[in-house]
């Protein structure tokens, strides 16, 4: 008895449990298949969301790897003073949006803007140049680009939530995550004496011209 009851279960286990198993695999599939298959951006419905979608990333990822260049053009000039880990902490951040647009660009074979060699230069100048100006010049540099991203930031996010704010809910996690690390680095900025500049509100708004129309050309280009 004892015999008969080993073999029937080797039976069972070479010949009934891989089809219950491959049955099982079959009843799972659906589920696997209606789970989301994007991490950020649904899939395109049509030519003009999908252009839409592009010029969100693009302008975006421009706007991080432009901000990477600002901030180490400030370390090389003040990276060993008082301030220097100040502007390495508000650096480490935008390294992660920079890396997280990196990653949705290529999930999605988004082109990248052709100006990247521009701003690439541009922003290591103006980093640099402005921290030139001791911490206060720094300071008012962040603010300034930082409230400038911000804003766009705000307006992308009311643009979405305008179109359909179900299906662009993880694309408005990310945003608004990276708005709200753009505003404190604009608090920090005021909080260090950035105002105490001689020129600040004419470094400002020229500052600010430049991202407006950075921020326009990105988008196309």
């Amino acid at each position: 008895m004892q015999r008969a009851a080993h073999t029937a279960l080797h039976v069972w286990s070479r010949v009934v449990g891989p089809a219950l198993i491959r049955q099982c695999s079959k009843c799972r599939a659906p589920l696997l298949l209606s789970a989301r298959a994007y991490s950020v951006i649904p899939p395109p419905r049509d030519a003009e969301e999908r252009e839409m979608l592009h010029r969100v990333l693009r302008v975006d990822h421009a706007g991080e790897y432009g901000a990477n260049r600002i901030y180490a053009g400030q370390m090389a000039v003040l990276g060993r003073s008082r301030t220097g880990p100040l502007i390495q902490e508000m650096w480490d951040q935008e390294k992660k949006h920079l890396a997280k647009f990196n990653e949705i660009m290529a999930e999605n074979r988004v082109r990248p803007t052709a100006l990247l060699p521009l701003w690439n230069v541009a922003g290591f100048v103006l980093g640099a140049s402005t921290a030139l100006l001791g911490k206060e010049g720094a300071m008012a540099c962040t603010v300034a680009v930082e409230e400038s991203i911000s804003e766009h930031y705000n307006s992308q996010i009311r643009a979405l939530m305008e179109e359909d704010p179900d299906r662009y809910t993880e694309l408005l996690k990310v945003i608004k995550e990276f708005r709200d690390d753009e505003l404190e680095h604009h608090d920090t900025g005021l909080e260090h004496d950035a105002e105490s500049l001689p020129g600040f509100w004419l470094l400002k708004n020229a500052i600010q011209l430049g991202c407006k129309a950075a921020i326009y050309v990105s988008q196309r280009v």
